[in-house]
């Protein structure tokens, strides 16, 4: 009553500091409000409020309707965002915000059809018959934040809080020069605005309402007083000053109360709205009309068609100063705001937001441009401008220096950024250019900080948590270790034996079995794979060093020699069955030999393949040294012959003997006599091993053949009862021998045939060699 009192006696309160700019609000305010239209695109910020933004809830290519959401609030610190018309969805990405920073943020970019059609609409005839919860529910649908300038989500200042909410401020002072788009609202629409306060009095239940107007509107003032109907309305004029239309200003020149420091006026019981803010309620309650809209002044010398106009939100300022007429200058600014709190515009193509309430244009001549900034000299213009009773000299200081501590110390965020400080600087230090960059870092500062001391708890609930799951298991276990005790004791109860011991023993008593059987295993299977690698290590250098001893390039593949030598000597056979006449003799001895050739590579391994090969080369280099044909002869057909009864039934050594025999046969009965000259210099290094080997083949040829006569002769010798029998096993028939005979010249004939080939051939390879090492002078020599 003390305070309505004071007021309709018009008495007012006053607070520190503040300033007398010129106002400039002509010629702006002189006509009425115009319709801006649709421009091409309209561009919608996701976020337009202080809080988070919304999530979006419509995509690409998507037909929605005017009033439709297209952000859906999850919180109640999120404000959805409407379709300002019906058109299409044609982007959903980031272009250029309506932020000082003039950074880039997520955008919905809306292509109108022209056809302006709405969603479907539900009006409330008497918002009385709705609970306060209903109405706040629709204020938060509609998207409505403070259309003042801060941006702060409506319904959560008019959300009942602790302490009842005594009274209810409509501030309608608009004290900004060159901004007047509260002033037209309040001339042209008084009904509305008045409606929309008396649905926010049926939410808060204030004991009293003041509508306060800066007396330099008498236009507006007298509007509203001649549309208030309710006594319990007090419309006040407040004396015009700069920055009298802050809400804390304006709490304490209405009441003479001071919101506390780091507080909010709700604290004190007191809330405050804008006039516009009251008309946008209004418009969602009665005719549930999300805001989509909203005036906004285009003031400044360099419009053509300065005013205010009712523009659609997300509409790009670029449209809006082709639309009235922008005649720019060199360096023309625009500014978002007023002069004193606005900002300049980094791009023409940030759009306008629910908080944009004005776009200057000012020409030089009219708002400078700022001076060149200069040093500080103390001369505290700054601190008795300041409306909020700070030190903005100080604060200057630290926010140069970054020291947080001291800005928090000295209230930087009672600061409202009303711009009177760097206003009145006589150095053109732009202050709260400084303070809201220390604002932004602090702010920046304490959201790290949040996130560490958040990881840090979640840290310390994950270790206290696995240390609690640590005790819990071994709580378990030890549990399951009693009852196993228990149990176990009560087994050896009754049976007399401890299960546990009887188990433990026998598996110690296995292990004590199988482990010295396992390491001997163990060391003979190593011995045995050791044995093996040496033995095909031998293999392979055996292999390697009859190769480069024989100088027979088809004995590489060692696999296949036998089979190689086996189809030599038939060839050799056939050839010779030809030219002499005794082909069944020669084709016997060519099977012979083939079948011991065969039998020698299915059983033996590169090693009697290598001693074959190189008994061969021994035998053909004897022959050509001088050995006699008919000395060799004899000897070769003995050997041959016992070579042959032995191949089925004898080892690897005897095929190999066999083989070299045969071939030392066959070379002594073509030659004749000595080697060629061209081949005897290549072979003659060897010559003595190789007649060895020709002696103790031959020695062991004649062995077997006498061990077998003496075989054949004894049981004869042993018993008298049928002495002609036994004189005919001794003397060989007739006809033996002319077999004999002639199967030794067969042979004899196929063996100096074979001979004869391979001599061309080995003096043809020797002699092209030759000719390919010589040089053209021995060549020439030789010839």
């Amino acid at each position: 009553m003390s305070l309505l009192q004071d007021l309709n006696a018009g008495k007012l309160h006053d607070f520190h500091g503040g300033i007398h700019p010129p106002e400039r609000k002509a010629p702006a305010n002189l006509a009425p409000i115009s319709h801006a239209g649709l421009p091409e695109e309209l561009i919608l910020q996701v976020r337009q409020h202080i809080g988070q933004p919304a999530k979006i809830r419509v995509q690409v290519g998507e037909r929605v309707l005017r009033g439709q959401p297209l952000t859906e609030p999850l919180n109640p610190m999120m404000i959805p965002v409407h379709a300002p018309t019906s058109g299409t969805v044609v982007a959903i990405e980031d272009r250029p915000l309506c932020h000082p920073s003039g950074l880039d943020g997520l955008c919905i970019v809306l292509k109108p059809d022209g056809e302006d059609q709405w969603r479907p609409r539900y009006p409330v005839a008497d918002f009385r018959l709705l609970s306060a919860d209903v109405l706040l529910e629709r204020v938060h649908e509609a998207g409505i934040a403070g259309l003042g300038g801060a941006g702060f989500p409506a319904h959560v200042k008019l959300t009942p809080r602790k302490k009842k909410i005594e009274t209810l401020i409509i501030n309608g002072v608009e004290c900004e020069p060159y901004i007047s788009a509260d002033d037209r609202l309040m001339r042209e629409h008084p009904a509305e605005i008045l409606l929309g306060v008396e649905i926010l009095r049926h939410i808060v239940q204030p004991q009293t309402t003041i509508l306060a107007v800066e007396d330099n509107k008498p236009e507006a003032l007298a509007a509203l007083r001649a549309a208030n109907r309710d006594e319990n309305l007090l419309i006040v004029a407040v004396p015009t000053k700069y920055p009298s239309g802050g809400e804390k200003q304006l709490i304490e020149i209405l009441t003479g109360l001071q919101v506390p420091r780091n507080g909010l006026p709700a604290d004190i019981g007191i809330v405050v709205q804008n006039v516009g803010t009251a008309y946008a309620v209004k418009q969602a309650v009665i005719d549930d009309e999300p805001l989509t809209r909203r005036v906004v002044t285009l003031a400044g010398e360099a419009f053509a068609e300065p005013g205010n106009a009712w523009v659609h939100i997300g509409t790009p300022v670029r449209y809006l100063l082709k639309r009235y007429g922008l005649n720019p200058e060199p360096g023309q600014r625009i500014i978002m705001g007023g002069p004193m709190m606005g900002f300049t515009l980094h791009s023409a193509a940030a759009p306008i937001i629910k908080g944009s309430n004005c776009v200057l244009a000012p020409k030089q001549t009219e708002l400078a441009p700022p001076a060149e900034e200069m040093a500080c000299i103390r001369c505290s213009n700054c601190a008795d401008a300041c409306p909020a009773s700070l030190l903005p000299q100080q604060l200057y200081w630290y926010a140069r220096s970054q020291d947080h501590d001291k800005l928090n110390s000295h209230h930087l965020f009672d600061c409202i950024e009303c711009g009177a400080c760097a206003y009145v600087c006589p150095s053109s230090i732009p202050l709260v250019q400084y303070y809201r960059v220390a604002k932004a870092d602090i702010r920046h500062a304490q959201r790290e900080a949040e996130l560490a001391e958040r990881a840090k708890q979640r840290f310390e609930a994950r270790q206290q948590r696995l240390a609690r799951e640590k005790e819990e298991r071994q709580a378990r276990q030890a549990k399951a270790a009693a009852e196993r005790k228990a149990r176990m004791a009560e087994q050896a109860k009754a049976g007399g034996e401890d299960p546990v011991a009887a188990a433990l023993a026998r598996v110690k008593a296995r292990q004590q079995e199988q482990a010295p059987d396992d390491m001997a295993t163990a060391r003979a299977a190593r011995k045995e794979e050791a044995r093996r690698n040496r033995e095909l290590k031998q293999a392979q250098a055996a292999g390697d060093t009859a190769d480069n001893t024989a100088g027979d390039t088809n004995t590489a593949a060692s696999g296949k020699q036998s089979a190689v030598a086996a189809a030599i000597a038939r060839a050799k056979a056939r050839k010779a069955a030809q030219e002499g006449g005794a082909a069944p003799q020669a084709e016997a001895t060519a099977e012979k030999t083939d079948s011991a050739a065969d039998n020698g590579s299915a059983a033996d391994d590169k090693k009697s393949a290598v001693a074959a090969a190189i008994a061969r080369a021994k035998a053909r280099k004897a022959v050509q040294e001088g050995v006699a044909a008919p000395q060799a002869e004899a000897p070769a057909e003995k050997t041959d012959s016992a070579a042959d009864d032995g191949t089925a039934a004898n080892d690897k050594k005897a095929a190999v003997a066999a083989a070299i025999a045969r071939a030392k046969a066959r070379k002594a009965a073509q030659e004749g006599g000595a080697a060629p000259k061209s081949e005897a210099p290549a072979e003659n290094a060897a010559a003595d091993d190789k007649k060895a080997a020709i002696k103790a083949a031959v020695a062991r040829a004649k062995a077997r053949k006498a061990e077998q006569a003496a075989a054949t002769a004894k049981p004869a010798s042993g018993t008298d009862a049928e002495p002609a029998n036994t004189e005919a096993q001794i003397q060989p028939a007739p006809q033996d021998a002319d077999a004999d005979a002639a199967k030794k010249a067969a042979k004899a004939a196929a063996i100096k045939a074979a001979v004869a080939r391979a001599k061309a051939r080995k003096a043809a390879q020797a002699e092209a060699e030759k000719q390919a090492a010589s040089t053209p002078s021995d060549r020439e020599d030789e010839s």
